[in-house]
C-alpha cells in the first residue's frame, strides 16, 4: 500500500527541511528566534501539510494542505533571499538551496494541476 512517504514531493520536501536546519545552524546567534526560526518552521510546514493533505478525504481537502504546502514554500524562499541579503549565507549556498525549491515548487505546482484534473 502506498503512503505518502512514496511522494517524490515529500521525500525532496524533507531533505529540504535537513538543508534549511544545517544551514540555519551558522546563522548569528540573535537570530535564533527570528529569521532562523522562522525558515526552519516554513521549511517543516511543506512536508507536513503534504503528509496531512495526503490523510484527508477527497481531493479538495488535499489540495487545500497542498496550497498550504506551496505558500510555505514561497515564504521559505523569501526568507532565504532575506537571508541572503543580509550576508548569513553565501551566494552559493543561496544558489544551491534556492535551486532546489525551484525544483520542489515545479514539481508541487505540477502535481496540484494534476490532483485538480482529476476533479
Amino acid at each position: 500500500m502506498k503512503t505518502f512517504r512514496d511522494l517524490l514531493i515529500w521525500q525532496k520536501s524533507m531533505n529540504l527541511v535537513t538543508e534549511i536546519y544545517q544551514l540555519t545552524n551558522s546563522f548569528p546567534k540573535e537570530e535564533i528566534y527570528g529569521l532562523s526560526s522562522q525558515i526552519r518552521r516554513c521549511s517543516i510546514s511543506i512536508p507536513s501539510n503534504i503528509a496531512e493533505g495526503y490523510g484527508r478525504d477527497g481531493n479538495s481537502d488535499y489540495l487545500r494542505f497542498l496550497n498550504i504546502s506551496i505558500s510555505s514554500l514561497f515564504e521559505m524562499q523569501t526568507q532565504l533571499e532575506i537571508s541572503f541579503n543580509l550576508k548569513y549565507i553565501t551566494e552559493y549556498q543561496f544558489s544551491k538551496i534556492n535551486g532546489e525549491s525551484r525544483e520542489l515548487e515545479r514539481m508541487l505546482s505540477s502535481f496540484i494541476r494534476r490532483i485538480k484534473d482529476r476533479k
